[in-house]
């Protein structure tokens, strides 16, 4: 028991200085310490805030294009933060290929959060720039957003309700623009013409049955059994003729 106790002893040590020197030859990794980019991140942070507060990022990019992100970062967020007034606190992290340093930046307007990223030779691999704004002002974003959301969905459905509501409304505009049409455009003559064609068809077919009645009167006035002896040939119809009798 003592033998086997002494063995997982040993075996534990291995397995710890093992993985101590795979750490030490991770770290070994930079060709840097801590202590050559102390200053790195404040000096790389002045420099940024410069440039943007210049207005010379263009030629700041074309000069060091090695630091276009970090320019471009920091322009995005410089009317949130306004002017630098210094850095509160520092926290840098050693990694196998990269260390990263947490910078955080005070404001007039408001706190940031920055995050430089160094590669394995020292260069600026990354660098980030989180505006810190207070609970109340998130809120407040968060509430406007939504009303804005909602407003605009309403007005939307307001402006469909409005434009349904007006279809009659076309309806009755094009009857009255039709009606305006018809009258721009009568129908032909012909059309009156045959119109008045079952007038005068009647006109012929009174005159028939007033001639009937006229023959049958002088049938009987001559004592004659019906009007084969005579023909009626014309009628001439005369104004005010009863007055005169």
């Amino acid at each position: 028991m003592k033998k086997f106790l002494l063995i997982l002893g040993m075996v534990t040590c291995l397995v710890g200085l093992s993985a101590c020197g795979e750490e030490q030859v991770a770290e070994s990794r930079l060709q840097y310490t801590e202590a050559d980019i102390a200053d790195a991140p404040e000096s790389l942070l002045d420099l940024v805030s410069q440039v943007v507060a210049t207005g010379q990022q263009e030629q700041a990019v074309a000069r060091y294009p090695e630091l276009a992100d970090a320019i471009n970062g920091w322009a995005s967020a410089a009317e949130e933060i306004g002017t630098v007034l210094g850095v509160t606190n520092r926290v840098v992290e050693m990694g196998a290929e990269e260390a990263t340093v947490t910078l955080t930046v005070d404001g007039d307007l408001h706190d940031a959060e920055v995050i430089i990223v160094y590669g394995m030779q020292g260069e600026v691999a990354a660098f980030t720039v989180n505006v810190i704004k207070p609970f109340k002002e998130l809120m407040t974003n968060a509430a406007l957003n939504t009303l804005l959301g909602m407003g605009t969905v309403f007005i939307v459905l307001i402006l469909i309700s409005l434009l349904i509501a007006c279809f009659k409304y076309i309806s009755v505009f094009e009857k009255k623009m039709a009606e305006k049409k018809a009258k721009k455009n009568p129908a032909p003559a012909v059309e009156a013409a045959v119109e008045a064609v079952p007038a005068v068809e009647e006109a012929k077919e009174d005159d028939c049955e007033l001639i009937a009645v006229i023959a049958a009167a002088v049938a009987a006035s001559e004592g004659a059994q019906g009007t084969e002896g005579f023909v009626v040939r014309s009628i001439k119809r005369r104004v005010g003729g009863w007055q005169k009798a």
